[in-house]
């Protein structure tokens, strides 16, 4: 019922904007940090994030902010940041993962990986053809782009947890799509959190035939 249960707290949309904010984040932020950027009390706030902590939908942690340490720091604050857990609702239950997990392990035994890119390539082709903006499309697909200098970092990977234990199949069938969707500017590039892939805020739509794989 888990996935019930935060699909109801996120049901109001304060809460789901507190939810938001702190996923945009992509770190610890406190009760004031949100009351201030969304403008509301502090109380309100504390009121929100704890719903959502207790939903599993935010992970909890105390520092100190602002580097301070020793006699007269103060009390450490309560810090949320968002829950790294999946969260998923279907009705009649479906089982997706298991069966992506299925596929990648028969990618990776047959050695067809390349054919596995190759679709990878046209579904990104289609998403060309659609011509929609970027980081529109990016949000569509569920990889929550930020801009960090001149590229799209992607704090969400939609298919981290397959990734996880079929990194060379899944991360460079992603790495192709994006490729395909949007040209030139896309590659390798591990930040701190989220997909590996980042996208070239400047030069997206040159199209390439190389591949990295």
């Amino acid at each position: 019922m888990q996935g019930f249960d935060a699909l109801s707290v996120l049901a109001d949309p304060r809460r789901r904007a507190v939810y938001e904010h702190v996923a945009a984040a992509g770190g610890p932020v406190s009760r004031d940090q949100v009351a201030e950027a969304l403008e509301i009390g502090r109380n309100l706030a504390a009121h929100h994030l704890d719903k959502l902590a207790g939903a599993g939908l935010l992970d909890v942690s105390f520092a100190r902010l602002g580097g301070k340490s020793g006699p007269g720091a103060g009390r450490p604050s309560k810090l949320y940041e968002r829950s790294a857990a999946e969260h998923a609702v279907s009705l009649p239950p479906r089982g997706y993962r298991v069966l992506a997990e299925v596929l990648a392990d028969a990618v990776e035994e047959a050695g067809v990986e390349p054919a596995l890119y190759a679709a990878a390539r046209r579904q990104g082709e289609r998403l060309a053809r659609e011509g929609a903006p970027v980081e529109e499309t990016l949000r569509g697909l569920g990889y929550e782009p930020y801009a960090d200098g001149g590229v799209w970092r992607l704090r969400n990977c939609p298919f981290g947890g397959v990734a996880r234990n079929h990194p060379g199949a899944v991360c460079g069938a992603n790495l192709e799509l994006l490729k395909a969707a949007f040209g030139g500017g896309v590659r390798i590039d591990p930040g701190p959190e989220g997909c590996c892939v980042v996208v070239d805020r400047g030069t997206c739509g040159t199209k390439t035939n190389g591949s990295l794989f």
